[in-house]
């Protein structure tokens, strides 16, 4: 078992029939946090006008998981 991290994405808009969401994996928090915060910063560099009609939110989040083919593990424990 290993640890990922996995940023959980989260979008609202008006009238939808729900809340939609997508997720990306990192091996590390850094990498996620670094993410995150990437993603965040676009999100708030949006005209007023998108962010009254979206609205969004990213987490990250711990998870064990199997090793995962073609994940990159330089820079963990993990990798070569």
């Amino acid at each position: 078992m290993i640890k990922i991290w996995f940023m959980l994405i989260l979008m609202s808009a008006p009238n939808a029939p729900s809340v939609k969401y997508n997720g990306i994996i990192y091996p590390t928090e850094e990498k996620c946090v670094d993410a995150q915060a990437e993603f965040l910063n676009m999100y708030e560099a949006r005209p007023q006008e998108y962010k009254d009609s979206i609205k969004i939110d990213a987490f990250c989040l711990p998870f064990d998981a199997f090793p995962i083919q073609g994940m990159d593990y330089q820079g963990t424990k993990f990798g070569a």
